[in-house]
């Protein structure tokens, strides 16, 4: 299956129009949302903006119900009452109803989730390392792939909110490998690249971020991954 990844959005609704086109051109066969839908520098007052941004997402949930959404750190920590940088105590009920709507939209309450999996390749908004399994459960280690994401998935803030939980893991800044890389390739967003990569069994794709005056990180194009195979191409957008 080929599935395009739609990277972080902090509030650039247009993100999902880019990804409506590759889509309608018959190039992936569904999306995964890496998500942090809302958040970006000097927004803390624009509400309408983290309205606008979460209306588009929940079209684009409506228009394509086969899309799979991951958590990221600037979603959960509006339910959570964790501050970000960037958070807004103003759109808060904004935010919180929003993911309730979001979550209504969708056919099954499980395509949003922290790590999704499709054959071979798993999704996520930072990484999952094998120490961070461990720390979870040691158990895990050698459990079927499929227990260890319920639980990742079904793990209380007190196991996510750190720097090494799959909510936060940096793997563009470590050199450390993907958990199971031999047999999984993971796709992550977080942390802002200038270019789409493969590291470690790790792909990165946060290129829509942008510096504080507004000018885009990284390159404009999503990633395609095939998900039998595990490779994936670059589709550069407008």
């Amino acid at each position: 299956m080929k599935v395009l990844v739609i990277p972080d959005i902090h509030l650039k609704p247009w993100i999902f129009d880019r990804a409506e086109e590759i889509l309608r051109e018959g190039k992936a066969d569904k999306a995964v949302c890496l998500m942090d839908i809302p958040d970006d520098w000097g927004m803390e007052l624009c509400v309408d903006k983290y309205r606008d941004t979460f209306d588009r997402a929940i079209s684009f949930a409506e228009a394509y119900p086969e899309t799979l959404w991951c958590y990221g750190n600037h979603d959960v920590s509006y339910p959570w009452g964790k501050l970000e940088t960037g958070y807004s105590p103003y759109a808060e009920r904004t935010v919180i109803s929003k993911f309730d709507e979001l979550k209504d939209s969708l056919q099954d309450k499980s395509q949003i989730a922290f790590i999704h999996r499709i054959d071979n390749v798993l999704f996520m908004h930072g990484g999952l390392t094998a120490e961070y399994v461990s720390r979870l459960n040691p158990e895990l280690l050698d459990a079927d792939i499929d227990e260890v994401l319920e639980a990742v998935n079904s793990a209380s803030d007190k196991y996510l909110w750190n720097d090494e939980s799959p909510l936060w893991y940096r793997p563009q800044y470590k050199d450390v490998e993907a958990f199971r890389r031999e047999n999984f390739t993971q796709v992550v967003g977080h942390t802002p690249v200038k270019n789409i990569y493969e590291k470690n069994g790790f792909i990165s794709t946060d290129v829509f971020s942008t510096y504080s005056d507004g000018r885009q990180i990284g390159e404009s194009a999503m990633s395609i991954i095939d998900t039998e195979t595990r490779e994936y191409e670059k589709v550069f957008v407008r």
